[in-house]
């Protein structure tokens, strides 16, 4: 029986940002390089991005020989942890990916090793010759490639004690989830420090992100459950005032430049006051709705423990749980919102961004950026038309700059 290794890597310049992947397929009896894999993936985290090298590799190596067995080697401490089965796969863009990887071979003839980031180079430089080629408007082709060269020139550097770093080198930061997961992926693990590599310290300025609740609606003050499946109700008098505070609040800063709403009414209105006192127009972001709460939007907490006790005690104790009637879980929310907040730190790097959304967004875009589990979204409390503040920086780290201040409702 054949034996092949898969070297796999992938990487992220933003986290999430351009991304691509490399893999390589080697005879393990002779060390020769069978097969080449490398492709840019458009905006994805290094999580996304070492996965889907994974994915190919293991392809590469199942078209050379099927019953062949495989041992992978990659510098990422989660994919191979959690491939091994050692982790738990928590976050919603991990699972399928690691489902898909693991159904190219039977799980019996594939291993897994983790190795340290200098004994990948083979696949590190693939994943960064296809980020280098789309970057030039071209595509990356094996014929062109220079990855297995300059691997064994790194590899003898290394040898003699020396270093050989390219020009692409340190492009590709590492961090346990990305700048939108779960920092305990890995079941009672340590999240892993960033790492820049060879890349300047001077990062330029990042993406910030200040997040603002909508004002109250006549729900508001009733404590009633308030989504996107329900009645969609407009701002009261009250929320109207409060809106115009936030604008005067913002206008005195001076720092907001764009500024993007939830599709509901109550925050396109919160939106648009502000946006006029502000001198801005309005982009409409449909991942920023708040959660289809299905049979519960418009009853209190009490009336819904009252009329569907084992659904809402379901729904606390599990992210996947879905609301009574067909309702949005808080994981399906969390994946929206990923991919929402994914497309906005692309779309507005280095600046300054006020998001008119809702009290789950804005609790999963700060429980994202902290790393801290699903069950936190009941630890936080967010009032009507409070602010919020994320920086998200180029390495892929966020930083939680404020929270839930309402300050400029005083007075």
């Amino acid at each position: 029986m054949r034996e092949f290794i898969v070297e796999a890597d992938g990487g992220s310049r933003g986290n999430p940002g351009p991304a691509g992947y490399g893999a390589v397929v080697i005879d393990a009896a002779t060390g020769e390089t069978l097969a080449e894999r490398a492709e840019y993936i458009g905006v994805a985290t290094n999580n996304v991005a070492e996965y889907r090298g994974l994915i190919a590799g293991l392809r590469a190596a199942h078209e050379l020989d099927p019953t062949a067995t495989v041992h992978v080697r990659m510098d990422s401490k989660l994919v191979i942890e959690q491939m091994s089965g050692r982790w738990k796969i928590k976050h919603p863009d991990m699972k399928p990916l690691a489902f898909e990887a693991a159904r190219v071979f039977p799980p019996a003839q594939v291993t897994y090793e983790w190795i340290p980031r200098e004994q990948n180079k083979h696949a590190d430089r693939l994943a960064n010759e296809a980020m280098d080629a789309e970057k030039r408007g071209e595509r990356w082709s094996a014929a062109d490639s220079t990855a297995e060269l300059e691997a064994a020139d790194a590899k003898a550097a290394s040898a003699a004690g020396g270093h050989a770093p390219t020009a692409a080198e340190g492009t590709r930061t590492t961090v346990a989830e990305g700048a939108g997961t779960t920092a305990a992926e890995g079941a009672g693990t340590t999240a892993a420090a960033p790492s820049s590599g060879w890349a300047p310290a001077d990062m330029g300025a990042p993406a910030t992100f200040v997040l603002l609740r909508h004002g109250e609606t006549p729900l508001t003050p009733q404590k009633r459950f308030s989504g996107s499946g329900g009645s969609d109700p407009a701002l009261s008098a009250a929320g109207r005032g409060q809106a115009e505070r936030v604008g005067a609040a913002l206008a005195r800063r001076g720092t907001v430049q764009a500024i993007v709403s939830s599709p509901l009414a109550r925050t396109r209105e919160t939106a648009g006051i502000v946006a006029a006192r502000l001198g801005l127009d309005v982009t409409v972001e449909e991942g920023l709705r708040e959660t289809d709460f299905g049979a519960w939007e418009g009853l209190t907490f009490g009336e819904v423990r009252e009329r569907y006790p084992d659904d809402l005690t379901a729904w606390l104790a599990d992210p996947e749980a879905r609301p009574t009637g067909g309702g949005e879980s808080f994981a399906a929310t969390a994946d929206r919102v990923a991919a929402a907040r994914d497309k906005l730190i692309a779309a507005y790097a280095g600046r300054t961004v006020l998001l008119v959304t809702h009290v789950t967004p804005i609790k999963t875009l700060v429980r994202l950026a902290l790393g801290a589990p699903p069950e936190s979204l009941f630890r936080m409390e967010l009032s009507a038309a409070s602010l919020s503040a994320i920086a998200y920086y180029a390495d892929g780290n966020a930083s939680v700059r404020l929270f839930n201040d309402t300050s400029h409702l005083r007075g």
